[in-house]
């Protein structure tokens, strides 16, 4: 019987994982630079901290996320999302203090059952990160900054930010009455979720992507109008901030994100060529789920990206050509039992050296035959050695770009190897 990846997951094979490992390996170089350190939280959490943290009335919890009970009939969540996560391990671990910030980032797969689409599955990857402290837009400015150091370091140019403030509980007030007597003139011509977001979760309509319902969402009145004097603050100074290291950004009044545990300013980072699916990186601030959690009264901001669908703009930018992504370098190419069994010495002190080796396990093989499997396996040189090598006591060393070659000595060819490397 043969069987098949699950509906909405996907196989990475080992052509792709070089290009995984090199965004892996840029993020994490950033993230040093930034002062970030690695937090690694369960593949699944209680129920009850998703529902809570992300809010009951989400589509994310309503509809999305796969939960299961295990043997003694607890609620447990597959993670959708890596916030949460990291802030309940924060609090648990009190690594969170008043008189400091807190900088932590993550890597790894989140669960949503959603329809597969093109860059996004129901397993899907993310890297992100939360900064952790005062409510500053300093700390805001420093997420977007770190996003855009990855980015660029990826070498990706065609991208935009876009920044809003959704407010805080003091001035959503008044903007929600606002936001309800609109849509309720209007949500009768919209889709079912809109209509079902009315009375439930009314912000949520300003995330709709149905392109009629967006023609109504347009008209709909502008959170930044309603902004309490301190939201008002503290948007005007992110502008400034984003100003003043000329990253250029476009305000978008309607942009909400999907959870409900923003407050104040949020940012998204699109890339035009994706399509209505089309966002590469989002986030924005926090200020009360830290203390929701158990924690000490501090504030929060952070941000994920989406592996797939960056490693799908990155290929589509064509700055994967430029990737010096690890393979093997050198090939030992043996000709006989005898060359085998001293070229295989010669192999295992290259490799202990540190040099990446690779040869054949057939020793039948002709040399022309190792030669196409060390071209097909990108490497830079190829170590000869058969019976004329042996009595010589040197090897044959070809430069696999060029084609030339030279002997060296058994006893200095894991030196030479090291010294072209």
């Amino acid at each position: 019987m043969k069987y098949s990846v699950v509906r909405g997951t996907k196989d990475i094979l080992p052509e792709e994982t070089g290009k995984w490992q090199y965004v892996e390996k840029v993020s994490r170089e950033i993230f040093r630079i930034y002062g970030f350190s690695e937090m690694r939280t369960p593949l699944f959490e209680k129920t009850e901290l998703f529902v809570r943290a992300i809010g009951t009335d989400t589509d994310i919890v309503t509809k999305e996320m796969y939960n299961f009970k295990d043997k003694k009939g607890r609620e447990l969540t597959l993670r959708p999302e890596g916030t949460a996560g990291i802030i309940r391990a924060a609090v648990e671990n009190n690594l969170i203090s008043k008189d400091q910030n807190t900088k932590l980032y993550y890597m790894g797969p989140m669960y949503r059952y959603e329809r597969p689409q093109k860059g996004r599955q129901r397993e899907f990857y993310q890297v992100g990160a939360e900064l952790i402290g005062e409510d500053k837009s300093l700390y805001d400015y420093e997420i977007i900054a770190l996003v855009w150091g990855i980015l660029g370091k990826l070498g990706l140019k065609n991208l935009k930010l876009y920044i809003n403030s959704v407010g805080c509980s003091v001035c959503r007030l008044k903007y929600l009455e606002c936001l309800r007597n609109y849509f309720k003139n209007n949500v009768g011509s919209m889709c079912t979720d809109c209509g079902n977001r009315l009375d439930t979760n009314i912000m949520r309509i300003l995330d709709c992507k149905n392109d009629k319902d967006r023609m109504i969402i347009e008209k709909a009145p502008k959170i930044r109008d309603f902004l309490c004097d301190n939201c008002k603050m503290s948007y005007n100074q992110l502008k400034v901030l984003l100003a003043s290291v000329e990253i250029k950004y476009e305000e978008d009044s309607y942009m909400v994100r999907g959870l409900d545990y923003y407050t104040k300013n949020v940012f998204e980072v699109k890339y035009s060529g994706l399509g209505a699916q089309n966002t590469l990186a989002a986030g924005g601030r926090y200020n009360n789920l830290v203390s929701e959690m158990g924690g000490p009264g501090a504030s929060g901001t952070g941000f994920s990206i989406g592996m797939e669908r960056l490693l799908m703009v990155c290929e589509k930018e064509n700055v994967t050509a430029n990737w010096e992504i690890n393979g093997v370098d050198v090939f030992f190419a043996l000709i006989g039992n005898k060359a085998i069994v001293k070229g295989r010495l010669l192999l295992s002190n290259s490799r202990s050296a540190g040099i990446s080796c690779e040869c054949d396990y057939s020793p039948e093989k002709s040399l022309k035959s190792q030669m196409k499997r060390a071209d097909k396996l990108g490497c830079k040189y190829v170590v000869i050695i058969g019976d004329d090598e042996l009595s010589g006591g040197k090897a044959i060393l070809r430069n696999m770009k060029d084609s030339s070659q030279e002997e060296v000595e058994f006893d200095s060819l894991v030196k030479e190897l090291k010294n072209k490397l």
